[in-house]
């Protein structure tokens, strides 16, 4: 028995090498039919699809089901959101300022963007030398410079001093384990990147939803006005930079402000007059998955079988705003109560301040398969940056007045005229905080002025010290979320920030 079985071992062992040295003359051999790197970017339809895979990482921060939703992170640091989804624990870490390096959010923003900027490098290096049209090439490279500025601003917004990656890597590279950049670098890379996307030859405008020069300058526009501030401090050259930006955006008269919120969250408006730069949607193709997170909790009133409550706002926040103020209007900003799905005449209650501006009608009472963009540059966002940076590098104008009151008028509320500069500063960073609010945007603002809302005197409190109306108060370690755990342990040249 015992010869049997060492018979049997030694024809396995023979077999087995017989197989290896198959297996090792097929790996060495190539199929002209994969894609790889060194043979993919040959055409022009080469370089259009490697520029569409960078846009495609903006959508994965948007995906919302019961675990949660990455893009909640940023509207739970405000102090304004609440939610009533048991499961979904990194959104109370982060509502209860208990956060940790663990929070799944960061470290899919981290992951998600990253490779984003992985795409964006790949795009920048191979598509020089592709033989095709000139200036079409000129113009994917500029979109493959915005959405790597845009990608880099915001992580570095987000996590402080962080890797500064700029060109493609692999398993041999140098930078596959780098260390942080000083935030300065980060954002010297962004202005560079976004300079060189504005001279690209983009069209002011893209209904089909890609980068524009309009979405460039205003993006600008936001790094300076972000670089005037917190953390850099770069103070009135860099604000009068910003309102210039800005200025030219308004002063194209290519966009304008919707008449009606209705067309905030109308996929007819996709990409046009007020909606400057959008995550793209389609139904039935790429559908949002953010309808579900933003209705109540089981009340029966949407197409969607899973109504979570992931989010909402509270209600210090709405009741802050000026009685008067269109927004706070049901189903304007927010909805207190809709229809029953199996009885449309029947209304429901709904216990709280939901967020009507990103809700898709059609897709929450029929389809269940939501045709909604998600915007991420505003007009509104454009003429409330350009008052805001004008004040500051100078005094109020009439410019900026207009600037000011062309949202507050939006909302039903009287112009403002007469202020004092500091009046003035205040009433801008308020309407900043009822018209761009719950489209992460607040947040970003809180940190660049180290300032927090305070509901109750509907003043401005310093960051460090503000209370959220509902308890927890701000610390200098919510300044910036932590780096995430597991790439502390794969990146040993990676510092944690401080206080987690």
């Amino acid at each position: 028995m015992n010869r049997i079985s060492k018979k049997y071992t030694l024809l396995a062992l023979f077999a087995g090498m017989l197989w290896l040295a198959g297996c090792s003359d097929f790996l060495d051999e190539s199929d002209p039919s994969n894609f790889t790197v060194e043979n993919y970017f040959t055409k022009p339809e080469h370089a259009r699809s490697s520029v569409n895979a960078i846009y495609a990482n903006m959508r994965k921060i948007m995906e919302s089901g019961f675990g949660g939703a990455d893009w909640s992170m940023t509207e739970f640091a405000t102090g304004q959101a609440a939610t009533d989804l048991g499961q979904a624990v990194n959104s109370y870490f982060v509502k209860d300022l208990k956060n940790t390096s663990d929070n799944g959010y960061g470290l899919r923003y981290w992951q998600f963007y990253y490779k984003g900027i992985a795409n964006a490098n790949l795009s920048i290096a191979k598509i020089p030398g592709i033989t095709m049209d000139a200036a079409e090439a000129k113009k994917l490279m500029g979109e493959a410079y915005f959405l790597r500025a845009w990608y880099y601003f915001n992580l570095v917004q987000l996590f402080g001093n962080i890797p500064l990656v700029t060109e493609p890597t692999s398993l041999q590279s140098e930078q596959l384990r780098p260390s942080q950049a000083k935030a300065e670098d980060i954002y010297k890379l962004i202005v560079d990147d976004l300079t060189t996307a504005e001279a690209s030859g983009l069209p002011w405008t893209d209904q089909s939803g890609k980068v524009s020069l309009g979405a460039v300058k205003s993006l600008l526009a936001k790094v300076y006005l972000t670089m005037a501030g917190y953390p850099l401090q770069k103070g009135s050259t860099y604000y009068d930079m910003a309102a210039k930006k800005a200025e030219e955006v308004i002063d194209s008269k290519q966009f304008k402000l919707f008449t009606s919120y209705d067309d905030l969250h109308n996929p007819a408006k996709k990409n046009i007059e007020e909606n400057i730069f959008m995550i793209q949607y389609k139904t039935q193709i790429i559908p949002g998955t953010w309808q579900g997170f933003i209705i109540p909790y089981n009340k029966n009133i949407s197409a969607y079988s899973d109504e979570m409550a992931g989010i909402y706002a509270t209600v210090d926040f709405v009741k802050s705003y000026d009685p008067a103020d269109l927004r706070t209007k049901e189903k304007q900003f927010f909805f207190t109560k809709f229809t029953n799905q199996s009885d449309r005449n029947q209304e429901v209650a709904l216990g709280g301040y939901f967020l009507y501006k990103h809700f898709d009608i059609t897709a929450q009472t029929t389809t269940a398969n939501s045709d909604l963009n998600w915007p991420v540059i505003r007009y509104a966002d454009v003429l409330l940056m350009y008052a805001e940076a004008a004040n500051e590098a100078g005094t109020p104008t009439t410019k900026a007045y207009d600037a000011l009151n062309a949202t507050r008028l939006r909302a039903q509320l009287p112009a403002l005229s007469g202020l004092s500069k500091d009046q003035f500063r205040t009433e801008v960073l308020k309407e900043r905080w009822y018209e761009l609010c719950f489209e992460n945007i607040t947040w970003f603002d809180m940190v660049r002025l180290r300032k927090g809302f305070n509901t109750a005197t509907k003043t401005f409190d310093d960051y460090v010290g503000h209370k959220f109306s509902y308890g927890p108060v701000i610390t200098a370690r919510e300044l910036l979320f932590p780096i995430p755990t597991v790439e502390i342990r794969n990146n040993t040249n990676l510092k944690q920030n401080t206080g987690y």
